[in-house]
């Protein structure tokens, strides 16, 4: 124990202490001469990480250990030497097994009698990895620390030379007595304090700055562990507490206490700690960052599902073709309504190309370079489809395994096609309102709500009028809807549309089933302008695509249906005239009759638009059920 009235044993201690700070400092510090290419001295850290001797290091130039990127050094040194400080980017460091690992330099310019020197301190970039299978390196991982050892090996300079190097550590260190005064504080350790000598010295360390946890409660003196390691001389650790500063403001730190032992006794302790506010900043963005990230990719996993969904939604064409009166008052409205952000209704029988029309409106509306989202709400359960427009969070019901963005805000910013509007449930219909009104939702099991803003175009086969008044569909949300109405007319009022539509088509399915280009003729021609196109453009484009599959050196032959119409006249052919009754028997007879004939025009296909079913407009399951009640066999 040191008599702290006797200045001349305090100022030993103190200058014992300031060495052996320096000299057990767990950072690797260099002392070298840039001028002369040479080391002046190295702490016992610098000497563990490169596996050289003191005396070997105090032998080598410069250029040996750190010469491998010399230009990069060169640079390095200058600048320190100019500015006053200097950081670098990976430079090799080679050391005693000839191996290279990637070192930060930090350097401070000192001027020892007179002379300039840098006091460069050496950061292993990889230590971290390496530490891992270390577990007598934990500390340094953490904090940078290493146990203080070997007092004794106290550096051989003057202390002024002593007190020059620990100024230029950038972590705050002091030194404590056993009665927990102070006896050093380095430059860093008062500036992160905001403190002076006098503030300090001689003082309970203690009392100055962790008085108090980071929630404002007392924290007691005797459970300070920068004191226990002067009671249990053990190496204490703070990883994250909270230091103050002198005007009373908290900051995260991280600290280590070192017992100084001497003569088998303990003297002291050496307390390094480091700010950790940026580390602790930064994060906090990462982590803010990932959960970002997080919620994209889930908006990317259901945009990449949507698209996947897309992708098996047949589109054999871009534009609307035709050059009838009705398709060029189609082509006037998309103009008129395409720039405004008024609702459409689309109605039109089914392949009447509806979807088109709302796609040529959002191309040549301002929103084109946002998404269109299509929704088919007939192809919804409907107990999915809150969920399908709304979205959920993980949780909200069975199954919800992550969250799940809507339709809506998949399509915020954009368009959102509502195809089939009239089969959402009457339940729904409310809810949809809402958001056509307010722009607001809520997803699925979740309070927080949500503004978007979304145009929409909702398309119908259904009379949504007729709906309304039979109270099946909303009236307030029909008429929400039909702002802007726009009628899709069936093939057969667009005659002369037929001509343009099944050349296109007939192109398409040439490229498509790689067939030599094939051609109309004329004569094919007359059965297409003739037929009264129940299924609309989609039968017109499966006739041309069979007529490209079945044709041979560019000649097709157009394959239709026969018509419910011919079906009647051959019908009408075999009945008895006004004055005759035919029984029963025969009338079965004769269906049965003809529906042989019809399985075997189509070879007893039953399904598909060439099958016998469709050419007696019957349900393919419900043609299978009469050949199993009749017996008819092929």
């Amino acid at each position: 124990m040191f008599d702290a009235d006797s200045s001349e044993e305090w100022g030993r201690l103190a200058y014992w202490m300031r060495n052996a700070a320096f000299e057990q400092c767990p950072e690797p510090l260099m002392l070298l001469d840039p001028l002369e290419n040479k080391y002046i001295d190295c702490n016992i850290a610098a000497t563990q990480m490169l596996g050289f001797d003191r005396q070997d290091i105090l032998k080598m130039p410069i250029s040996y250990i750190h010469g491998r990127e010399l230009g990069q050094l060169i640079v390095f040194t200058q600048e320190a030497l100019q500015r006053g400080h200097a950081k670098s980017k990976r430079i090799p460091c080679r050391l005693k097994n000839d191996m290279h690992i990637p070192v930060e330099l930090s350097a401070s310019r000192t001027v020892i009698k007179g002379r300039e020197y840098l006091v460069v301190s050496i950061k292993d970039i990889d230590s971290e990895e390496r530490q891992r299978d270390k577990a007598d390196a934990d500390r340094l991982a953490r904090n940078g620390i290493l146990e203080w050892k070997h007092l004794q090996s106290i550096f051989q300079q003057g202390e002024r030379d002593n007190l020059l190097m620990l100024t230029s550590v950038g972590d705050g260190i002091y030194c404590v007595d056993t009665n927990g005064l102070c006896t050093f504080i380095n430059p860093a350790a008062k500036r992160l304090l905001g403190r002076t000598d006098g503030d300090v010295l001689g003082q309970n360390i203690h009392y100055v700055h962790h008085h108090t946890h980071d929630d404002g409660t007392h924290y007691p003196v005797e459970d300070c562990p920068i004191y226990a390691a002067i009671r249990d001389g053990v190496v204490h650790e703070g990883i994250q507490e909270v230091f103050w500063k002198q005007d009373g403001t908290p900051f995260p730190v991280e600290f280590t206490s070192t017992p100084i032992i001497s003569g088998g006794s303990i003297i002291g302790a050496v307390v390094v700690f480091r700010d950790i506010s940026q580390r602790m900043e930064t994060e906090k963005q990462l982590r803010d960052a990932l959960k970002e990230v997080s919620e994209l990719k889930a908006r990317l996993e259901d945009e990449n599902a949507y698209l996947q969904q897309e992708i098996l939604i047949e589109q054999r064409y871009h534009g609307i073709i035709g050059e009838s009166t009705a398709i060029k008052r189609i082509h006037q409205q998309i103009e008129l309504v395409a720039q405004t952000e008024a609702n459409v209704l689309i109605t039109g029988e089914s392949g009447t190309g509806k979807e088109l029309i709302a796609r040529a409106i959002h191309d040549a509306s301002n929103r084109k370079d946002k998404p269109m989202i299509r929704v088919n709400c007939a192809a919804i359960p409907h107990e999915l489809f809150e969920s399908e427009f709304f979205g959920h969070i993980r949780g909200a019901f069975t199954g919800a395994v992550r969250d799940r963005i809507g339709r809506f805000e998949l399509a915020n910013g954009g368009t959102l096609f509502l195809d089939e509007v009239g089969e959402i449930p009457l339940e729904l219909q409310s809810k949809l309102l809402r958001v056509l009104q307010e722009g607001q939702l809520e997803r699925v099991g979740e309070e927080k709500t949500r503004n978007v803003d979304v145009r929409i175009i909702a398309a119908t086969n259904k009379d949504l009028k007729k709906e309304a008044e039979a109270h099946h569909f909303r009236e307030d949300l029909y008429f929400r809807l039909n702002v802007f109405p726009i009628h899709s007319p069936p093939l057969r009022e667009r005659g002369n549309d037929i001509t343009l539509l099944a050349t296109h088509f007939l192109e398409q399915a040439s490229q498509k089933f790689s067939k030599k280009e094939c051609k109309l003729r004329q004569s094919d021609l007359k059965p297409l302008l003739t037929y009264n196109w129940p299924g609309n453009i989609r039968e017109l484009q499966n006739v041309m695509e069979r007529a490209a599959i079945t044709s041979h050196q560019g000649r097709v032959t157009i394959d239709l249906p026969l018509t419910a119409s011919a079906t009647e006249m051959t019908i009408a052919k075999e009945l008895p005239s006004e004055t005759g009754i035919i029984g029963d028997d025969e009338m079965q007879e004769r269906v049965k009759r003809n529906m042989l004939a019809a399985l075997e025009q189509c070879d007893w296909k039953l399904f598909g638009d060439d099958g016998a079913a469709a050419l007696l407009k019957l349900k393919p399951t419900t043609l299978a059920s009469r050949i199993k009640r009749l017996g008819l066999k092929r």
